[in-house]
């Protein structure tokens, strides 16, 4: 309770007209974190000066990148293999407040559900049956065909509020509940188009290396999680016109799939003229690198 109010104290000067005096204040503050940003949020909420209202916006965005930075080059640096925990970070970059223990738990119910259903007689195809069944049925997910270039698309809290999405988040939706449950889909990179594979590992294992063979199929997450082959994805790239590469067939990584994300809501952004978030993005898209 003491660090609440000597936070809530620190805002309080922050009309400080003395700039160095303001710096320290600053100082301060940034030492509280997200912490600092719901406090701000706050504040911001119950002034009408306007000059004020520049400074708390100005506060919230250098803390909110600072710390997404940082969070997100640690987890790219040790913690990929937490797909939820990337999908957060920049789910949280618009969303300072969102509930990271709401959301698991919301993702771990799912997953229950889904587990119910399971059993190890099951096939590849019949377990994607399940995931697609208690995904997109009993829980109503699907694209936003009315607005799929949306930037909150790409969110995971707009994804859990509306269970609308692009095919990018519902796709790592669907990979986060079918990886927790030992289920081997996996992210693929295609161009203009985000879809999943489902991987025999028994035979990336006897090989000891990936081959086009440990591909069982595709699915397309933005289409109810449907499946399809090779060579409905070569058709595709042959229609774009897009020269052809292993990777468009080639399950991606963790990192691959965030980085796509971050890219795809600079262009989102990019069509809205918000030149802010696009800068904001760009520089914390470094962190992945």
């Amino acid at each position: 309770m003491k660090d609440i109010n000597e936070l809530k104290a620190l805002i309080r000067l922050i009309d400080e007209p003395d700039e160095k005096l303001f710096d320290q204040v600053k100082k301060h503050i940034y030492d509280y974190g997200f912490n600092a940003i719901i406090e701000l949020e706050a504040a911001l909420e119950s002034t009408f000066d306007d000059g004020l209202q520049k400074r708390i916006q100005a506060l919230i965005s250098d803390i909110n990148l600072s710390i997404t930075f940082t969070e997100l080059h640690d987890w790219a640096k040790f913690n990929t293999d937490d797909l939820l925990k990337g999908f957060m970070l920049i789910t949280r970059f618009q969303y300072p407040d969102i509930n990271a223990d709401t959301i698991t738990r919301e993702v771990g119910r799912i997953a229950q559900e889904v587990w119910l259903e399971l059993n190890n007689n099951l096939t590849a195809l019949e377990k994607v049956k399940v995931l697609n069944h208690i995904l997109f049925e009993i829980n109503k997910f699907g694209g936003n065909n009315s607005n799929l270039y949306s930037p909150d698309n790409y969110y995971l809290k707009n994804l859990f509020d509306t269970h609308k999405g692009n095919p990018l988040s519902i796709g790592m939706l669907y990979i986060i509940i079918a990886r927790s449950l030992h289920i081997p889909i996996y992210g693929v990179d295609l161009p203009r188009h985000f879809i999943l594979a489902y991987i025999d590992e028994s035979l990336t294992l006897q090989q000891g290396e990936e081959t086009d063979e440990e591909i069982l199929f595709y699915l397309n997450p933005y289409n109810k999680g449907a499946v399809f082959t090779r060579k409905e994805i070569e058709l595709f790239v042959k229609q774009m016109k897009i020269e052809p590469q292993l990777s468009f067939f080639k399950p991606c990584s963790n990192i691959t799939m965030i980085r796509r994300m971050v890219n795809g809501l600079i262009e989102s952004y990019l069509s809205t003229g918000n030149h802010e978030k696009v800068t904001a993005l760009q520089h914390i898209s470094t962190a992945l690198d």
